[in-house]
């Protein structure tokens, strides 16, 4: 056929996607193709497809063979019973059927009620002229259903079959005779079968050389891909599924001919399921084989499990029944052999073990091109260890997809009933965006009353709902018992709080946390923020306190946590904590007029954390347990620490806002403190002697206001990290052994405005990451400071405005001395430091002198603030930094111009710099730029605006002497 035929075919429908006879090849690039989809899903076509659309109909069969008797009992038995054995829906007639003058009803009911016709041209097929009334009518309902014509050519020329030719014209040279007098029947076989010939279609000759069950073969294999599966039950409310369906297939990366798998996790009842089925639903037509295995935890724990997942899935793929697989490795074995090479869509469904993986889809070599594996778990570790090419955490529901969810579940529809709106939205916020339990609480609360309402609403304050609680608790499954310690103290006491502070109390319990929580993080069971704190979903949080409830849900004093202020009021008046108790809380944000004896904690002998903020205690702290590891005594009235109380074992003592006026009158040695923080204890006026606490990793002694000396012990505390000190305002001078601390990456000295300078061997602090010096009297660093090769952040800017009048005082008393040299605050040794990323010198009256020539050497440095100083110009030095992004001139009210920027400037402030009057920049090619110019008055030129890229952003408000050309580049 050629070019000019192909191009008079009548109006073009659907036909199978496939490899095509080399013949038609041409013919079908030529024609509009438009490919009709699930109403359901999203309607593809090529850039020619018609705007037609068609009603689909309902199917009764996959596939409708018509073919001539000579085919009977070899070609079409061998056709149709391949289709049968892999699962494919087929009507073949009986010759009952084709007795009468006309096509028969049931043949014509079978016709539409069938999604594909499979037609053989054989030599003999248009000497039937039922053969040629069942082609009209397929023929039709592919013009006006969407049904689906599929030619074979059994041992004829598709040109005989287009052009009536051969076989064909002898044939109907005959029914032209028989038929004179109903010619427009004869014309309609004509046009039926030239338009059939015209379908994409398969020849025996050229297709297979002849080898008829190769052909058959791999008709069998397209047909199967074309026949939708069955799709999966998603749910009865699908809200906001869409969206996360688009996510996963993002991911699946569906036009790739390479094999991929992906993971959806999350905690349970998010919803991993409901998207993983949705997904499925939307592309498993486009796959040789497909299979959704749900519940595989569930099944695989049950006898021969794994195995009858195995048969399944071969069942699925092969459209195959009653398959037996006598073990799993056989089932191994079989499923590499038998899915090899196909193009396959696989979902495991809830999976939790790798065993689970290995026997079903072991690796990406087990499948053809363009396979996808979908996974789902609670697990992300799981994932991991597969080795997958994209995951995807579920996330909850916003607020508004939860209140539809819930009163689709309450109320049968989007919107509450009148009187029910804010309990309504009362439960939405309970459920916080997870949909199981949004499905189960509008499900119990539809048909009920408000009181009932109120009445259930409260009861969940206390005790969860335990529908929900069920499914959530599945997570905690395999847990050992100190993962396990670690998750329940979590959820009772440290939500919202740092994760490393967490992790020294945790560890001092023995609980190995750093896997611990990494666990608890991979099944979705806490969360850590932006900030490093914990989280965890209140549902979540709720699951874990009524696992301990619910050991003694009458008598608290025997369970193993106490958060719950009535309960631990309770326990603590009447005295009935038990050894059980293992951690307990009491919060006041003041103190109250709240008097608890000591003796309440006699009995509580394994109790590891206490936390009693603002709490009064009188009587001895013997009875307090010897087995504390946190105490957290916030607003504590004590002066000092009683010697019989017994902290031995502390590994962290928080005493902020504390009346401690020491921390211990004798010496008492305390092995495991590895956290002091007495921030905010203004009484304090002398730190404790360091030696006793031997152990310090971290020291906290901010805003305490009345501190003026650190003890000269501070040098030997080797393990000691980070040294609070901000805030301590009268605090004069640093002992010289500071400058011992090896091991400390964080020195925080900002706001101690009595501090004039650092000890000269301040350079021995080799691990020093973090110098924070604003406003102090500093006036210049040491010149050993350039030894601190691993320095990332120096800060030293100077007092804020509250203090400009201290500060201003002390700088004119020292310029006075030195004759009003400009202030050299950075020693030339800067240069360096290598490492250094963020420097602020701002608000220090700096002119450019009085920075070092050589800072431009500062390799990494990024951030740059010199706001508020006196240069007139820029120092040249920072054209030579390279990755130099922020930098920060803001209020330098004598700069009066900004030129030599480097290129990789991607924020400039220059807020306030009233005698600036040309600025000079560079485009960022590599990012957008954002410049803030704000009042800057005298501002009249800005050099190099046109070749910004369009994304980028200057801020000119006050800038009224700005030249009008200027004003056109800017946004």
């Amino acid at each position: 056929m050629d070019r000019q035929e192909s191009q008079t075919t009548s109006s073009a429908r659907p036909c199978l996607k496939r490899k095509l006879d080399p013949e038609f090849q041409g013919q079908d690039q030529a024609r509009k193709i438009l490919v009709v989809e699930d109403p359901n899903r999203d309607v593809q076509s090529n850039s020619t497809a018609t705007s037609a659309s068609f009603s689909r109909p309902h199917w009764n069969y996959d596939v409708f063979l018509s073919f001539r008797g000579e085919t009977r009992k070899n070609f079409t038995d061998h056709l149709y019973s391949a289709l049968v054995r892999v699962g494919i829906r087929t009507f073949r007639d009986d010759e009952e059927l084709r007795r009468g003058k006309t096509i028969s009803t049931e043949l014509l009911n079978a016709i539409r009620g069938s999604r594909i016709s499979i037609v053989v041209f054989s030599k003999g097929y248009a000497s039937s002229r039922w053969c040629l009334d069942e082609l009209v009518e397929i023929v039709h309902c592919r013009n006006t259903t969407g049904h689906t014509l599929l030619p074979l050519f059994y041992h004829v020329n598709p040109s005989d079959v287009r052009r009536q030719a051969g076989t064909f014209a002898e044939a109907f040279a005959k029914h032209e005779e028989r038929f004179q007098t109903d010619m427009e029947r004869v014309q309609r076989w004509r046009v039926a079968l030239t338009e059939a010939a015209n379908c994409s279609g398969w020849n025996l000759e050229s297709l297979a050389n002849g080898y008829e069950s190769s052909f058959i073969e791999k008709i069998v294999a397209q047909v199967s891909c074309e026949v939708e599966p069955i799709g999966m039950n998603v749910a009865r409310h699908p809200i906001g599924i869409n969206y996360r369906v688009d996510r996963v297939k993002n991911l699946l990366n569906l036009g790739t001919s390479d094999v991929r798998i992906v993971g959806i996790y999350g905690m349970g009842g998010i919803g991993k399921t409901t998207i993983a089925k949705a997904a499925y639903n939307q592309i498993c037509y486009g796959f040789e084989g497909s299979s959704c295995l749900l519940n595989i935890k569930e099944i695989s724990e049950q006898p021969n499990g794994l195995v009858r997942l195995q048969e399944q899935l071969l069942c699925d793929i092969l459209k195959m029944k009653d398959l037996k697989i006598d073990n799993v490795d056989r089932g191994i074995n079989l499923i590499k052999k038998r899915i090899h090479g196909k193009k396959v869509l696989v979902v495991l469904d809830d999976v939790d073990d790798m065993k689970q993986l290995h026997a079903l889809v072991g690796n990406a070599e087990w499948f053809g091109p363009g396979s996808r594996v979908i996974a789902t778990t609670r697990d992300e570790h799981v994932l991991i260890k597969l080795g997958v090419h994209g995951k995807y955490k579920v996330e909850e529901l916003g607020e508004e997809e939860s209140l539809q969810l819930f009163n689709l579940n309450a109320f049968g529809m989007r919107h509450p009933k009148e009187d029910y709106l804010e309990l309504s939205i009362g439960a939405m916020k309970y459920c916080r965006g997870l949909p199981l339990a949004l499905e189960v609480l509008g499900s119990f609360l539809l048909g009920r009353s408000v009181g009932e309402w109120k009445s259930e609403l409260e009861k969940l304050q206390k005790i969860p709902h335990h529908q929900i609680q069920e499914i959530l608790r599945i997570s905690l499954k395999s847990l050992d018992d100190g993962t396990m310690d670690i998750f329940l103290d979590i959820a009772c006491f440290f939500i919202g709080m740092d994760k490393e502070y967490v992790i020294k109390i945790l560890d001092g319990c023995g609980f190995f946390p750093v896997i611990g929580i990494i666990i608890l993080a991979q099944r979705s069971l806490v969360t850590i923020d932006h900030g490093n704190k914990f989280r965890m979903h209140d549902l979540i949080r709720d699951m874990g306190r009524e696992i301990i409830r619910e050991k003694s849900p009458n008598l608290p004093g025997k369970r193993s946590r106490l958060w719950f202020r009535e309960d631990v009021l309770n326990v603590l008046r009447k005295h009935t904590g038990s050894k059980t108790v293992e951690a307990l809380i009491l919060n006041f944000s003041v103190l109250e007029d709240v008097n608890l004896n000591t003796e309440a904690f006699a009995n509580m002998k394994n109790l590891r954390l206490l936390q009693i903020n603002a709490v009064h205690l009188t009587g001895s702290y013997e009875h307090l347990s010897k087995e504390l590891r946190w105490l957290c005594w916030h607003k504590s009235s004590l002066t000092f620490l009683p010697q019989n109380f017994h902290l031995e074992n502390l590994v962290i003592l928080d005493m902020q806002h504390s009346n401690l006026k020491q921390v211990w009158k004798k010496n008492k040695i305390f092995n495991k403190l590895k956290v002091l923080n007495l921030s905010n204890s203004k009484y304090l006026t002398k730190s404790p002697d360091f030696s006793q606490v031997p152990q310090l990793e971290i020291l906290i002694l901010e805003g305490c206001i009345s501190l003026v000396q650190v003890h000269e012990s501070i040098g030997n505390l080797e393990r000691l990290v980070s040294l609070n000190l901000e805030g301590c305002k009268n605090l004069r001078n640093l002992p010289r052994s500071i400058s011992n601390l090896k091991s400390l990456e964080t020195f925080n000295l900002s706001g101690c405005l009595k501090v004039d300078k650092l000890p000269e061997e301040l350079g021995n602090m080799m691990a020093l990451t973090k110098l924070l010096a604003d406003g102090t009297a500093i006036k210049q660093l040491p010149f050993s400071f350039g030894l601190l090769k691993n320095l990332k952040t120096l800060l030293l800017s100077g007092f804020k405005e509250q203090s400009a009048k201290s500060w201003l005082s002390l700088l004119s008393s020292w310029m006075s001395q030195k004759s009003l040299n400009p202030v050299s605050l950075l020693p030339a040794s800067i240069s360096g430091l290598r490492s250094l990323t963020e420097i602020n010198i701002s608000g220090r009256n700096l002119s450019e002198d009085g920075i070092p020539i050589d800072l431009g050497s500062l390799s990494s440095l990024w951030n740059l603030d010199l706001s508020r100083n006196n240069f007139h110009n820029l120092p040249d030095c920072i054209r030579h930094l390279p990755k130099l992004y922020f930098l920060w001139l803001g209020e330098c009210t004598t700069l009066q111009s900004i030129s030599g920027l480097p290129a990789s400037v991607g924020v400039l402030d220059a807020s306030g710099c009233t005698s600036v009057e040309r600025l000079s920049i560079l485009p960022n090619h590599k990012s957008r730029q954002f410049f803030v110019l704000r009042n800057c008055h005298k501002l009249t030129e800005i050099q190099g605006l046109e070749n910004l890229e369009f994304t980028s952003i200057i801020h000119t408000e006050g800038c009224n002497n700005l030249a009008y050309d200027f004003r056109s580049y800017l946004q």
